[in-house]
């Protein structure tokens, strides 16, 4: 199988295993934690792609954010996806790794100008990123 189709074979799966949180978040009446999930992920690659096209951002940054892409595309990871908790969890500690780098270097004002969502759900990503030593969620 070539490169671009393990890609998108791993993107559908991905989309697969996104599409069936949402569904058992409806089955099991948490609507509106199944809305949230159903557009955070659509918000956090509008959000890649906003900071990829910022001259602002600096170069490692950049390439930080293209990595982070290619890793969770690929159709292995450090972690097997198939291991309950610990498959996701490996991938949501590099997500957060690698947000803090680029919101180090970049700064959490272009975080605020770039996030497509609400306030709500900027605050989740500021304290994915930085854990407990989450910065003010204020932009200054």
């Amino acid at each position: 199988m070539a490169g671009w189709q393990w890609l998108i074979l791993a993107a559908g799966a991905t989309v697969l295993l996104w599409a069936v949180g949402i569904a058992l978040l409806v089955v099991a009446g948490r609507q509106s934690q199944a809305r949230t999930l159903a557009r955070f992920i659509p918000r956090c690659v509008v959000l890649f792609h906003r900071l990829i096209g910022d001259e602002r951002v600096p170069r490692s940054g950049k390439l930080v954010i293209v990595a982070l892409l290619a890793y969770l595309a690929l159709p292995f990871d450090l972690v097997p996806d198939f291991i309950p908790v610990t498959g996701q969890l490996d991938d949501a500690i590099i997500v957060a790794l690698a947000l803090r780098f680029v919101l180090r270097s970049a700064g959490l004002e272009l975080l605020h100008e770039h996030w497509p969502g609400p306030r709500e759900s900027l605050g989740l990503v500021i304290r994915l990123a930085f854990g407990a030593a989450a910065p003010a969620d204020d932009p200054a």
